[in-house]
C-alpha cells in the first residue's frame, strides 16, 4: 500500500473530529474514545477492496509493518472494512487534518450541531474534495466524501464513506488519533 493511500484513510478519520485552528475551536460532537469504523471507497468509479482484502497480498512483514505505522497513528484496520479508532479529548480539541497536509485550507461551508460540511483544497498537492459529517448522536457518525485528485496528467476520483459506533471509553492498547505526515 502506498504511503498516499495510509495518509489518506487515516486522514478520512480524522475529518470527522477536525477543526481548523484558523477558525473558532469548535469540537466534533462525539465521545471520546473507542471506535468501531466501517469504511467502503470507490476510485473511478470502482469499488477498492478494503484495506485487509490488500494487506492479504503483501508479505508478512510489510503487513505487519502497515498495521504497526495505523496503530501508531491510532487507527487498527480489521477485516470488511471494519477497523477502530481511538479518539482523545486532546485530538477531538485540535486540528489533525490541518496539522497533516500543509498545503491544504478546509472551509467549512455549515457546522451545526448534528451536520458538517466542507471543502478541501490542496493545489500543491492537487487535491480538492467535499465532505460531509452526519453526527446522528454522541455515539454514531457517517462521514461522506468525493475527492478529485492529480498526479501528473492522471486525474483520479473518489468517494469515501465511513460509519462509525462509539464502543467505550477505553481505547486498550490502541493510541490516540494522530496525523500521518506525508
Amino acid at each position: 500500500m502506498h504511503r498516499q493511500t495510509l495518509c489518506t484513510l487515516i486522514a478520512a478519520f480524522a475529518m470527522a473530529a477536525a477543526a481548523p485552528a484558523a477558525q473558532s475551536q469548535v469540537v466534533a460532537p462525539i465521545k471520546p474514545g473507542l471506535w468501531q469504523t466501517h469504511s467502503e471507497r470507490e476510485v473511478n468509479g470502482q469499488r477498492q477492496p478494503d484495506i485487509s482484502e490488500r494487506m492479504k497480498n503483501m508479505s508478512p512483514e510489510k503487513r505487519a509493518q502497515i498495521d504497526a505505522m495505523m496503530k501508531q497513528h491510532g487507527v487498527a484496520s480489521g477485516a470488511g472494512g471494519m477497523g477502530q479508532v481511538c479518539y482523545s479529548r486532546e485530538s477531538l480539541e485540535r486540528s489533525p487534518w490541518a496539522d497533516q497536509v500543509t498545503d491544504c485550507k478546509i472551509d467549512y461551508k455549515s457546522r451545526s450541531s448534528s451536520l458538517w460540511k466542507w471543502h478541501t483544497s490542496c493545489p500543491k498537492s492537487g487535491y480538492e474534495s467535499d465532505g460531509e459529517a452526519d453526527f446522528l448522536d454522541r455515539e454514531n457518525y457517517i462521514v461522506k466524501s468525493t475527492s478529485i485528485s492529480k498526479i501528473g496528467e492522471q486525474v483520479r476520483t473518489s468517494s469515501t464513506t465511513i460509519s462509525a459506533k462509539y464502543l467505550g471509553s477505553d481505547c486498550g492498547g490502541l493510541k490516540p488519533l494522530e496525523p500521518a505526515r506525508p
